[in-house]
């Protein structure tokens, strides 16, 4: 089987699968990352949102065989690591605001809220309700209320 090497969460690691194993089951079953949530499979719930390059991604989508060894995975165990802190501000505003119920989609929630917020500062302005509406991650208990204020909050603190 051919190698595939790229970093995830700081650190370089190589795997030996096939090319087109989608990169939620090389971080899953094979790194035992599991922070990224299986939902779905075909890229729609997007609870196994995580970062490529600093950008949300959907590793459901992704065959390994994409991934160069100089691109960056980031998935919710590394996000702290990225602002040098014990939690990001994100997953701080995410406990202040007590938004998971069940939680099994925060992990990607919380990624793609970050995303959306270093985007949004990227274009040099504050996130809208616009933007808000625009995240299609979805939350089965249904705490959007306080997923959308715990983004806001989250964004002041970033």
């Amino acid at each position: 089987m051919p190698e595939y090497t790229f970093r995830l969460n700081g650190e370089q690691v190589t795997v030996d699968v096939d090319g087109d194993v989608r990169l939620l089951w090389v971080l899953r079953d094979v790194l035992g990352v599991t922070g990224p949530k299986y939902g779905c499979g075909i890229n729609v719930c997007k609870a196994c949102t995580s970062h490529l390059n600093g950008r949300a991604v959907n590793p459901c989508a992704v065959p390994v065989k994409d991934l160069s060894p100089t691109d960056e995975v980031t998935t919710i165990e590394g996000l702290a690591a990225t602002v040098g802190a014990e939690l990001h501000p994100m997953q701080r505003a995410w406990l202040d605001h007590d938004v998971a119920q069940c939680g099994y989609c925060q992990p990607g929630q919380i990624m793609a809220a970050v995303a959306l917020v270093r985007r949004v500062a990227e274009e040099g302005r504050k996130v809208t309700e616009e933007d808000l509406d625009s995240l299609r991650n979805i939350c089965r208990c249904g705490t959007y209320p306080r997923i959308r204020e715990a983004i806001k909050a989250g964004a002041e603190r970033m």
